[in-house]
């Protein structure tokens, strides 16, 4: 893939301050731009289709796999994430650094497809830290809590396989904030 900028992947668990921290980054960061992802859940509350993500139908979203537009995509809690991999390279041809928020397997799918990238893990300070942020999302039950938790705990298992591990601890957020920058290659 041909570009001039540089993919900058950024992972956490579910709960763990990924696109909160892309929506400070493109504030204080000149010539960049969130990658959006393309999903299969419904929007939250305040989320906009074509700013927060690009939001199918199952339906759409296989149709896209068949047609081979996605450069990745996992199923994760019953839903569709996928990355479009033509609106990726129209978007570093673009911007000098390109903000993905992408699940660990995502970032597997990117290394496995030769992506060039630079690739940051934001690791929450503990479990129940991370518990926390969940159970104040809306429309969460317990059960699907409980698995979020299970596939963090085995994301965290591979935060090493990052260039960048950055703690994203409680109450520290412009700290976290700061670390990514300073962390940007270039």
């Amino acid at each position: 893939m041909n570009n001039i900028g540089t993919l900058i992947v950024i992972s956490a668990p579910s709960g763990g301050g990924k696109t909160t921290v892309i929506r400070n980054l493109l504030e204080i960061v000149p010539d960049s731009a969130r990658l959006i992802t393309t999903t299969t859940r419904a929007p939250r509350e305040g989320e906009a289709d074509a700013v927060d993500y690009h939001f199918l139908s199952k339906t759409e979203f296989e149709a896209k796999i068949q047609k081979g537009d996605f450069l990745e995509y996992v199923e994760y809690a019953d839903h569709y994430y996928g990355t479009d991999k033509h609106e990726l390279q129209s978007m570093l041809e673009r911007y000098r650094y390109v903000f993905a928020a992408v699940e660990v397997r995502g970032k597997k799918s990117f290394e496995s497809a030769g992506v060039p990238m630079f690739s940051i893990f934001l690791k929450p300070e503990s479990m129940g830290i991370l518990r926390e942020r969940l159970e104040a999302r809306t429309g969460i039950s317990e059960a699907v809590i409980e698995e979020r938790l299970e596939v963090a705990a085995e994301e965290i298992a591979h935060a090493d396989d990052y260039d960048v591990v950055i703690a994203n601890r409680q109450g520290h957020f412009e700290e976290t904030v700061r670390a990514v920058v300073d962390s940007l290659p270039g």
